[in-house]
């Protein structure tokens, strides 16, 4: 994934983007007006067509904002030490009084709470709390530039999210065709809900998980949701930095369990906005996001403001698909097979028991056949993501006659997505799926496919699908 700005909204370099590895595109709506951020919408969707690459498209919500009144020209710098006053209001902001814009600053703070700048560089502990100002205590130096954002602790911040501007937006970018939804600072599920209700069916929603409530809700939050996104930049505030390795592994293998896609996101190559190399340890993170099984790995300002946006996806693909060589996946399959059995899987997961078990016996039958590919036939991509999650050695084909659809399983992990038409019969569906992907050059006459479906349906509006309830072992003749 990768995300569009200043240095990469534009029909070239979005090819080179397209042409380097990139899935999915992300628009942060945080960041421009909705207008620019529709034209770029259809800059992708063109420039993808002239490639015939399928490419998804995320709109990224805002979400609260707390910001800063503005530093002087050129920045100041904060000493470790150093005493400041932090003040509600609207006035500008120096070494000595740092205002906030956040009506309710000082009954929110308490003695001891940890405040923190932009992304975090630069924190303050709470040391007394007055009627105009509260005093806090610098933890560590930095530079303070233009109009930072202010970090609270989650647990206490009264904002809303969705906040009224992330809905409005939020139904503006389903009405434009985007595939995903990305709502910010989710602390439940409701926070999930509330965006549905507005989108509907339109685009899946992405829950970010970069609070500290988010965590305690893992559970249902991955059932409300579509896809799940381990933001680590703000989850990195809000819990203790040195907690964030273990939380990604623990959302990442409760979403593959569960049948969600998951995003790995922030700082992932992050010396690459400015470097033409990445650092060891960037390299190696990237490595074990996959080696965690994430479906998805993003990039940000790498690719928003970096200096070569291309060259950072490709560095991001070469180690990527180094990492899937030596990836051993099969531990998936057994694992999920022992959760199916053991408890009760309905209760986890956004998949139905049927898809569930037929998913699950498809991907032994995948390995005692020694099949070459699996190909997933789908009407909203459901299928495809419950045979993802036992990351199949087989390559996986989701095939599905929606345009939208097919984008969409461009995120999931290992699917090549491929649109065909809408067929009335179990044999018409199997026959013709195999003929497109062997037309595709993605299977080889002589070679044997596992086919995996839902009985057809003509009186279902899309993109519902049947229980996938049909596995068919095909020679390709």
């Amino acid at each position: 994934m990768a995300t569009i700005g200043p240095a990469s909204d534009s029909a070239h370099v979005i090819g080179e983007l397209i042409d380097a590895g990139t899935d999915v595109m992300r628009l942060n709506l945080s960041h421009g007006d909705l207008e620019h951020h529709l034209a770029v919408l259809d800059r992708i969707r063109s420039v993808a067509a002239e490639r015939g690459r399928q490419v998804a498209v995320l709109a990224d919500l805002p979400g609260p904002k707390i910001r800063a009144g503005t530093f002087p020209e050129g920045g100041i710098r904060l000493v470790a030490g150093d005493t400041v006053q932090l003040a509600p209001g609207a006035g500008t902001s120096d070494e000595h009084r740092i205002t906030v814009a956040y009506p309710t600053l000082l009954e929110d703070l308490v003695v001891g709470a940890r405040v923190q700048l932009g992304d975090g560089a630069i924190a303050m502990r709470v040391l007394e709390i007055g009627d105009e100002y509260a005093t806090a205590q610098l933890e560590t130096s930095g530079e303070a530039n233009g109009r930072p954002g202010v970090h609270l602790s989650s647990d206490t911040l009264r904002l809303p999210s969705p906040t009224d501007d992330d809905l409005v937006l939020a139904e503006a970018v389903a009405a434009a065709g985007v595939e995903f939804i990305a709502v910010s600072f989710v602390r439940s599920s409701g926070d999930i809900e509330q965006v549905r209700a507005v989108v509907g069916e339109r685009a899946q929603l992405v829950a970010k998980m970069e609070t500290r409530a988010s965590v305690e809700h893992l559970h249902e939050i991955v059932v409300a949701a579509d896809v799940v996104m381990v933001a680590r930049g703000d989850l990195g505030i809000d819990c203790p930095i040195e907690d964030v390795p273990h939380l990604q592994k623990r959302i990442v293998r409760h979403c593959v369990e569960a049948g969600v896609p998951v995003i790995t996101a922030t700082q992932m190559l992050e010396s690459m906005i400015t470097a033409p190399s990445p650092t060891r340890a960037e390299v190696s993170d990237v490595a074990n996001a996959v080696f965690d099984g994430t479906d998805a790995v993003m990039l940000s300002g790498e690719t928003a403001i970096g200096h070569d946006p291309a060259l950072v996806v490709r560095t991001m693909t070469t180690v990527a698909e180094r990492a899937e060589s030596e990836a051993s996946y099969r531990q998936w399959a057994d694992r999920l097979g022992r959760v199916q059995r053991l408890a009760h899987h309905e209760e986890m997961s956004n998949i139905d028991p049927i898809t569930a078990a037929l998913t699950h016996a498809a991907s032994q039958a995948a390995i005692d056949a020694e099949v070459s590919a699996i190909l997933c036939c789908t009407r909203s991509g459901r299928t495809a993501r419950a045979m993802a999650r036992f990351r199949p050695a087989a390559a996986m084909i989701g095939l599905s006659p929606h345009p939208e659809v097919v984008r969409a399983m461009s995120l999931s992990w290992g699917v090549t997505p491929i649109q065909v038409d809408l067929y009335g019969t179990t044999d018409e569906m199997v026959w013709f799926a195999v003929e497109t992907a062997l037309q595709a050059g993605l299977i080889r006459s002589g070679d044997r496919v596992l086919v995996l479906a839902g009985a057809p349906d003509p009186n279902r509006e899309r993109p519902v699908d049947a229980a996938t309830d049909v596995l068919r072992i095909v020679s390709v003749q």
